[in-house]
C-alpha cells in the first residue's frame, strides 16, 4: 500500500505535469489561439454582462489574462490548464470524503485521463472550460452544506452556482440534478431546513446584471442557444436520431474510462442500496444530468453537440470507484499504471501530430503577421492609435488581440455610433470585394481579408 504522504506527492507531480505539458504542447504547435479563445479575448476587449452567443464569465477571465500576459499565447493555454487541474484538487478532496482511502481517491481523479475532454480538448479555453471550476466547486460545497450546514457554506453554494450559470446556461442541468438530491434528503429526513434557502438569494444577486442585460438585448443569448440546437427545425427524425447520436458518442467517449477502471476492478458487481446517501448523492450530480440531456435531445430534437458534455463526466472517477471500491484490486495498479501513463502520452502526442500535420485549421491562421502588415500601413497614414475593429469574432478578434493598442472588438457599431469620439481610429475587416466598395478611408487586403482604416492624418 502506498503510503499518505507519497500519494500527496504524486498527485502534485501528476497535478504539475498536467499543467506544464498541456500548456507547453499547443503554445509550441500553433500558430495562432483556437477560434472560442481568439473569441473570448474580442469579447472580453469590450466587456459586457453577456454577448450574443453567452454568459461574461467566459470573456472575463481571458481579459483578465490579457491585463497582465498581454498577447503571449502560452498564458491563455495555461489558463486552461489552470482551471483543469484546480478542479481536480477539489475532486480529489471531495474524493477523499467519500472513499475509504487516499489510494482509491487517487484513482477517481487518475480515472478521469481517459476522458479526452480533460485533456486532448483542454488547450481551447471556452465556456466549456470555464464551467468546469465551479461544476466541481458548486458539487462540492452541496455536500459540505449537508454534511456541516454551515451558512458560510450556503452562500458559497449559491456564489459558485450562480458563477457557472454566467460561465455556460446548461449549468442549470446540474442543478436540476442537485434538486432531485434535495427532494430526496426532505423525503427521508421529513424535516425542512431553512438553511436551504440562504443560497437562493446569492445565486439570484449574483445573476441580477445578467438577468438586466438579457432584457436589454431581447434575450439574444438564449436565442442562440436554441438556434444551435436545431430545436426549432420541427422535423420528427430529429426526436430519433439526435438522441441516438448523442448516445453512441457518449459510449465512445467513455471507452478509455472503462478500459482503465477494468484494469482495477475485480468483478463488476454490486447492489444499490436506496439508504446510501453519498451513493444517492453521486447519481444525482453525474448521471441525473447525463440523462436530463438525453432527455432534451429525445423530446425537443435537439442536437447536442459533444462538447456541451465536457463537464457531465467530473465525477465519473469517483462515481464508479465508489460504486465498485469493494472490488478493487490493487495487485493491478502496476497495470492500471502503465495504462494510465501511455494515455497520458498519447493524448499530447496526438495533439502535436494533428497540430503540425495539418495547415488548415484555425490555430493555422497567420493572425500575428496580418496585425503586423496592419500595424505598419497604419502608421505609414495616421497619427492617432487604433481604438476599434470591426468585424466578425474571428477577423476582427484576431487584431484586436495582436495589434499594439488593444483596441475595442465590434461586431457591428451602429448601435454605438452616438457614443464615439474622432480621437480614436477604426478599422473594419470582412468581406474585401464589399469593403472596397464602401470604405471611406485607405483600404488594403490581406489574403482574402478586406481592412478598411479610418484614421487622423
Amino acid at each position: 500500500m502506498m503510503k499518505k504522504k507519497n500519494i500527496y506527492t504524486v498527485f502534485n507531480l501528476f497535478l504539475l505535469i498536467h499543467l506544464i505539458v498541456w500548456t507547453l504542447v499547443p503554445f509550441i504547435s500553433n500558430k495562432n489561439l483556437p477560434l472560442d479563445v481568439i473569441e473570448a479575448l474580442a469579447w472580453g476587449s469590450n466587456l459586457d454582462w453577456g454577448f450574443e452567443k453567452h454568459p461574461p464569465l467566459s470573456a472575463f477571465f481571458p481579459e483578465v489574462f490579457y491585463q497582465i500576459f498581454g498577447s503571449q499565447d502560452w498564458a491563455y493555454y495555461l489558463l486552461s490548464q489552470l482551471f483543469i487541474v484546480f478542479s481536480f484538487v477539489v475532486i480529489f478532496k471531495l474524493a477523499k470524503e467519500f472513499l475509504k482511502n487516499e489510494v482509491n481517491a487517487l484513482l477517481s481523479v487518475f480515472l478521469l485521463e481517459g476522458i479526452y475532454f480533460y485533456n486532448f480538448t483542454t488547450p481551447e479555453f471556452n465556456v466549456n472550460v470555464c464551467q468546469i471550476p465551479f461544476w466541481t466547486l458548486t458539487i462540492y460545497y452541496f455536500w459540505q452544506c449537508f454534511k456541516d450546514n454551515k451558512i458560510q457554506n450556503w452562500i458559497l453554494l449559491g456564489l459558485f452556482a450562480a458563477l457557472g450559470v454566467l460561465s455556460k446556461y446548461l449549468f442549470i442541468y446540474l442543478l436540476i440534478g442537485m434538486a432531485a438530491f434535495l427532494i430526496f434528503k426532505l423525503k427521508n429526513n421529513k424535516k425542512f431546513n431553512y438553511n436551504y434557502l440562504i443560497p437562493i438569494p446569492v445565486f439570484l444577486l449574483v445573476l441580477m446584471p445578467h438577468f438586466m442585460w438579457l432584457v436589454d438585448n431581447d434575450f439574444k443569448t438564449i436565442a442562440y442557444g436554441f438556434k444551435r440546437t436545431s430545436s426549432i427545425e420541427g422535423n420528427f427524425l430529429n426526436h430519433l436520431l439526435h438522441p441516438l447520436k448523442f448516445t453512441f458518442k457518449q459510449i465512445i467517449i467513455l471507452i478509455p474510462f472503462f478500459a482503465l477502471l477494468s484494469l482495477i476492478i475485480s468483478k463488476f458487481k454490486f447492489k444499490f442500496n436506496f439508504r446510501d446517501e453519498k451513493l444517492i448523492y453521486l447519481i444525482s450530480i453525474t448521471i441525473v444530468p447525463i440523462l436530463l440531456m438525453l432527455l432534451t435531445s429525445l423530446i425537443f430534437g435537439a442536437r447536442i453537440r459533444t462538447m456541451w458534455m465536457t463537464p457531465f463526466y467530473l465525477f465519473f472517477g469517483l462515481l464508479f470507484v465508489y460504486i465498485f471500491e469493494s472490488k478493487i484490486n490493487l495487485n493491478n495498479l502496476k497495470k492500471f499504471m502503465i495504462m494510465f501513463l501511455f494515455i497520458s502520452i498519447l493524448s499530447p502526442a496526438a495533439y502535436l501530430y494533428v497540430s503540425l500535420s495539418k495547415d488548415n485549421k484555425k490555430t493555422d491562421f497567420p493572425g500575428k503577421e496580418i496585425a503586423r502588415l496592419v500595424q505598419a500601413r497604419w502608421n505609414k497614414n495616421f497619427t492617432n492609435k487604433i481604438s476599434i475593429v470591426v468585424g466578425d469574432e474571428w477577423l476582427g478578434g484576431n487584431l484586436s488581440y495582436h495589434l499594439q493598442s488593444r483596441p475595442r472588438w465590434f461586431n457591428d457599431l451602429s448601435p454605438e455610433l452616438n457614443k464615439l469620439t474622432l480621437d480614436g481610429g477604426i478599422i473594419y475587416t470582412g468581406n474585401a470585394s464589399v469593403l472596397k466598395l464602401i470604405c471611406p478611408g485607405v483600404f488594403g487586403k490581406i489574403q482574402l481579408q478586406g481592412i478598411c482604416m479610418i484614421g487622423v492624418r
